[in-house]
């Protein structure tokens, strides 16, 4: 995507900048209440909805050049993208030419149309845990006018695109916000994203051995553990690691010696520094808040890999 382009998908968001693509007049008598759909329907048929006020309830991940609807059981990458409506801004930093801030100079206007905003106790619920812990992800019941963006191939398939960071993503102009749970247990890991290697050292970088859990096998992983032998892993965040590593590099668990580097709630992260090199991988093992919605006693979250990293320098990063 040129950078021309960017600035558009930037200046429409702040609604200041001629359409991302050809206008498109919205339909004339679309209805007043809301059409509620699921975050998978809007992903598998996102021109159907397209322009649309739909109620929808999902999982929403705030962060560093993130602000996201999700659900883990659609099976597609396709991303949705979220923003406020009115005059309210949530001061996401995202790429590129956007400026982040806390409110607009007028109501914003996507496509040419207009996007209100409820500014109630439920929206200041809501932004309030936004903006007090800037890496999270809520569960939420929220009213927005969607819009596809275009459909776009690249090497990896076709993408609706056209909104949020670089432009890749749906977007969901947030108009209300009906519902929004509370974050009030001490065991559990309401963070979006994973910790990152330390690579501050000249010439050192980082492979990826396993990825978000939210495109991978969480969700399964819960399930074996609830009608399987596996439930130690509801107990044992160090074995849960330990076996991915063993895994990832064909080694046996009794030789590899995890060093915990940190620890946080619903979360921990391990080291293993193998003898006879100087690379270094590290594991991260979290008790998901996303998870309650699908064990069978949302009291009992297993421990789960969600990121795993091998840390090289020179010839050691390979």
């Amino acid at each position: 995507m040129t950078s021309g382009l960017l600035i558009k998908v930037a200046l429409i968001i702040a609604g200041l900048g001629a359409p991302l693509r050809p206008a498109q007049s919205p339909l004339s008598n679309a209805p007043p209440a809301p059409e509620k759909v699921s975050v998978c329907q809007l992903k598998s048929d996102p021109a159907k909805y397209n322009y649309k006020l739909v109620e929808v309830t999902g999982f929403i991940s705030h962060g560093f050049e993130d602000f996201g609807l999700f659900d883990p059981t659609c099976g597609t990458k396709q991303s949705i993208w979220l923003d406020y409506g009115g005059k309210k801004a949530s001061n996401t930093m995202y790429c590129c030419g956007v400026v982040p801030g806390h409110t607009r100079d007028g109501v914003v206007s996507v496509e040419k149309i207009p996007i209100p905003l409820v500014d109630d106790g439920g929206f200041k619920t809501f932004d309030r845990m936004i903006q007090n812990k800037y890496d999270l992800i809520m569960h939420a019941t929220i009213v927005g006018r969607f819009f596809s963006g275009e459909k776009v191939r690249y090497p990896g398939g076709e993408f609706w695109t056209g909104y949020g960071h670089m432009g890749f993503s749906m977007l969901l102009m947030i108009q209300q916000v009906l519902s929004v749970d509370p974050h009030d247990r001490n065991d559990l890991d309401y963070r979006a994203s994973a910790d990152q290697p330390d690579i501050r050292e000249g010439g050192c970088g980082y492979r990826i051995l396993s990825w978000d859990w939210r495109f991978d096998k969480a969700i399964d992983l819960q399930r074996k553990a609830e009608s399987t032998d596996r439930g130690w892993t509801f107990d044992d965040p160090r074995r849960v690691a330990t076996e991915l590593l063993a895994r990832e590099t064909r080694t046996n668990e009794s030789s590899i010696a995890l060093k915990q580097l940190r620890q946080s709630q619903g979360r921990v992260v391990y080291q293993w520094r193998p003898r006879k090199t100087r690379a270094r991988y590290m594991v991260v093992v979290s008790r998901p808040y996303a998870l309650t919605f699908y064990a069978q006693n949302p009291k009992r979250v297993a421990w789960v890999p969600i990121a795993a990293f091998k840390v090289g320098c020179g010839e050691d990063y390979q």
